[in-house]
């Protein structure tokens, strides 16, 4: 048994220790905003938040995250009112919306240890790939939800 909390609930899961955390997510306990994408942690689609820090789920072991506390998209804000949240909608980031929720909880995490990030980086920081090609639409919203943040 696997013990740990997703969104504020815990979880004991009877699961192999090496299963990639991204299919516990979506699996076992249900959440599919969590998306798959390259499954070598290279895209960011599946990026959750494990102790507060930006992690690309399908490349981390559930077994690495025993006690621990996981952060998805949907764990993210009730109501979608978070400032990233907010921000990706106002300056309409979404093309196909596949990568967003990874996106979403890259930027979060990143905003967190840089509050006034210039496009240079956001650039080199935020790493998440969008095949539509969105980024600087997505500059735009990193920038908006970083003043809303400070406000």
């Amino acid at each position: 048994m696997i013990a740990f909390k997703v969104n504020g609930t815990d979880y004991q899961l009877d699961v192999e220790p090496e299963t990639p955390l991204l299919w516990v997510i979506r699996d076992e306990i249900g959440l599919t905003g969590t998306k798959f994408g390259c499954g070598i942690a290279q895209c960011g689609a599946c990026t959750v938040h494990v102790n507060g820090e930006a992690v690309r789920s399908c490349g981390i072991q559930v077994g690495d995250v025993a006690d621990k506390t996981i952060t998805t998209i949907e764990g993210l804000s009730p109501d979608s009112k978070h400032p990233v949240q907010q921000a990706w909608l106002t300056e309409q980031v979404p093309q196909c919306g596949y990568c967003q929720s990874g996106q979403i909880m890259a930027t979060v995490a990143y905003l967190k240890t840089n509050p006034n990030p210039t496009d240079a980086d956001i650039d080199a920081n935020l790493t998440n790939i969008c095949r539509c090609g969105t980024y600087e639409r997505l500059r735009r919203a990193v920038h908006r939800a970083a003043a809303l943040m400070r406000a």
